[in-house]
């Protein structure tokens, strides 16, 4: 299925009064502020969110996974529902690969599949969390760490075979996250551990064309409880530092322990220069992968607070960056749930650009606590969507991406053309 822009022009057409009405308010409203509404439009329209390839189908947990209807049965289809999420919303303007649960057959068709849809391809994901059919050895005990060399050779060709599929894609980075750890005392050296798995990351950074980078993820806990052997963003940034300047950190808004300070992390990466980006999500209790602003809607703002002060500082665009959303859920229509946590990430973005900068640091200086807090709730309470709309309007986009999903039954024609009983690819 293919939305055509004549579908959302007559969408939009149905929606413009009001929405237009909304956005001159709220123009007027800034404008008293000092701030013009337009430079924050420009801003939305050009940021872009990748979409992972395995968050297309339904997701489950280890109790079981309830599918839905109509999922992507190929890597063909799954750029397809990219290229739907993309005319919807203007933001979702590339994909990210999980290799190998996304291998392309013949690269050139599936490149010209993508650009038809207006899209690119983000950071390649590699996997020595779980066996695949037929392979040799087993990661049972850790795979880039594990104590046999062999099975350590066998995790790092896996990621330098991710990388040949990147380049003949176009892709820029290699994402790698690692389960490796250990789940009791006494069953891992911690020393041995990080120098292995360090040892297998410079031999994966040799690998790395000129023009790339590598993106290391850290995660707390899960699937081993006792220990990670990149659990937090110190050792991300560690390892980063050993490899050299083509190695930065990603964070996961669900790889940290409870209350966690994730703005903090995120200036303190910035400040250093080492922030690959983000896989976006939301969290209730560890990583559960929720709609993007679900549950946490002012941290999320906080955060960007602290990201677009960091690309100020280091005048850095926001496509310097990898952003990438990491949500997964079984409850919900994949595209809808997309949809949502784009339009949430852009929500929270608008809302951090409203932020006085000036006010906020002279409230700092004269340590006036209560005006700090007043200046960032101010901007967060404010509703931006209607910048968000317009962003999305201007760039072609629908004004109402899920209401336009819903009245063209997306999911319904997906169905018909694919049937009932397909499983996308992935966890």
């Amino acid at each position: 299925m293919k939305i055509e822009q004549y579908q959302i022009d007559q969408h939009n057409d149905s929606l413009f009064s009001r929405h237009n009405n909304q956005y001159i308010f709220l123009q007027e409203q800034l404008g008293e502020q000092g701030i013009h509404a337009k430079d924050i439009v420009k801003q939305l329209e050009a940021f872009q969110v990748a979409i992972p390839s395995w968050a297309l189908g339904t997701g489950g947990t280890r109790f079981g996974r309830f599918s839905g209807v109509g999922e992507p049965r190929s890597l063909e289809e799954k750029i397809e529902d990219v290229g739907l999420l993309h005319a919807l919303n203007r933001s979702s303007g590339s994909i990210s690969l999980h290799i190998p649960w996304d291998i392309p057959g013949e690269t050139q068709p599936i490149i010209d599949l993508a650009t038809s849809l207006d899209l690119k391809f983000d950071a390649v994901n590699s996997n020595t969390f779980q066996d695949q059919k037929d392979q040799e050895l087993s990661y049972k005990y850790g795979s880039l760490s594990h104590v046999d060399a062999q099975v350590r050779k066998q995790a790092v060709e896996h990621n330098i075979e991710v990388i040949k599929h990147g380049v003949n894609l176009g892709s820029k980075a290699l994402s790698i996250w690692l389960s490796d750890g250990s789940c009791f005392p006494g069953q891992s050296n911690f020393v041995k551990a990080f120098q292995n798995t360090l040892e297998s990351l410079q031999e994966i950074y040799a690998a790395l064309p000129d023009d790339w980078k590598v993106y290391v993820e850290y995660k707390a806990y899960e699937p081993n409880f006792y220990s990670t052997v990149i659990q937090d963003w110190g050792s991300s940034l560690l390892f980063c530092q050993k490899l050299g300047p083509k190695a930065d950190v990603l964070v996961d808004l669900g790889h940290h322990l409870p209350n966690a300070n994730i703005e903090q992390i995120v200036a303190t990466l910035m400040m250093e220069g080492r922030l690959a980006g983000f896989h976006f999500n939301d969290s209730k209790y560890g990583d559960d992968d929720l709609t993007v602003g679900a549950i946490r809607p002012y941290q999320l703002f906080l955060i960007f607070v602290e990201l677009i002060e960091g690309m100020k500082r280091a005048n850095r665009a926001s496509d310097t960056y990898a952003w990438m959303i990491d949500a997964s859920h079984n409850v919900k229509d994949p595209l809808e749930d997309l949809l949502q946590s784009v339009e949430a990430i852009l929500i929270a973005q608008a809302q951090a650009l409203l932020v006085d900068r000036k006010k906020l640091e002279q409230a700092r200086n004269e340590n006036d606590v209560v005006l700090a807090q007043q200046i960032l709730q101010n901007a967060f309470r404010t509703d931006v969507r209607p910048l968000v709309r317009e962003a999305m309007r201007l760039s072609g986009g629908s004004l109402d991406p899920i209401a336009l999903y819903r009245h063209l039954g997306v999911r319904n024609e997906l169905l018909n053309e694919r049937g009932k009983l397909t499983v996308a690819t992935g966890l």
